[in-house]
């Protein structure tokens, strides 16, 4: 495996594999618009109830069956704050 990049087209998609944080485990499929993966993502995402922007950062990829997998991990620095479930009082 080669840590070069591939160059896409625009409007191929990739695999967006979401590691850490609220949105682990998700998936996403994402489009190319510059002829690459996207270096950072920043996702909408309800957190108990709460909408919160959440930060990720390219980590990794491959490419599986002719489509791209890209891993992005989880970033808390740059990541709004999210509520851990034991501090929100009695809400679940």
């Amino acid at each position: 495996m080669t840590d070069a990049e591939p160059t896409l087209a625009h409007g191929d998609e990739y695999l967006v594999i979401y590691e850490g944080g609220p949105n682990d485990g998700q998936t996403d499929i994402r489009i190319s618009t510059d002829g690459g993966f996207d270096a950072e993502i920043t996702v909408l995402t309800a957190v108990g109830g709460k909408e919160t922007l959440i930060d990720y950062n390219k980590s990794s990829f491959t490419e599986v069956g002719g489509q791209y997998h890209v891993v992005y991990r989880y970033d808390a620095k740059d990541s709004e704050p999210v509520d851990d479930p034991e501090d929100r009082g009695d809400r679940q």
